[in-house]
């Protein structure tokens, strides 16, 4: 659960991620049965981070990248890990004012037991907080 006035980065990262890939590829929190069908797609998770108990919040955020390929996992990786710490860096959505931004793991090939699919994945940290 959140801290008291922080923000779903999860929720905020999906539409974001969405907004600026377009359609050509899923973004989700969570895989179906359907993913070889769906790709390439864009997995986030928040997997940790602390708060202030108030309003600052930081959260640990893994994001995954299944594609056909190791080329096209590791090339949507790569744009992905560029736009997290250049545009997602101190921008402001309707609900949450972005600060620091940063990679605590830099994309790299992840196993995954599919051996159709390639995962390349990326943990970052992201720093934010309510906008009022």
């Amino acid at each position: 659960m959140a801290a008291v006035g922080s923000v779903d980065v999860e929720l905020l990262l999906l539409g974001w991620l969405q907004s600026r890939l377009g359609a050509g590829v899923v973004v989700r929190d969570e895989l179906d049965n359907n993913l070889a069908n769906e790709l390439p797609t864009v997995q986030v998770n928040v997997v940790g981070g602390d708060d202030d108990g108030f309003r600052m919040d930081r959260a640990l955020v893994d994001i995954d990248v299944y594609a056909a390929t190791r080329a096209d996992a590791i090339a949507l990786a790569a744009v992905i890990h560029g736009a997290v710490l250049t545009e997602l860096r101190g921008s402001t959505t309707a609900a949450a004012v972005v600060g620091r931004t940063g990679t605590i793991s830099r994309p790299a090939a992840r196993p995954y037991e599919n051996t159709a699919l390639r995962r390349v994945g990326g943990t970052y940290e992201i720093y934010s907080h309510p906008v009022a």
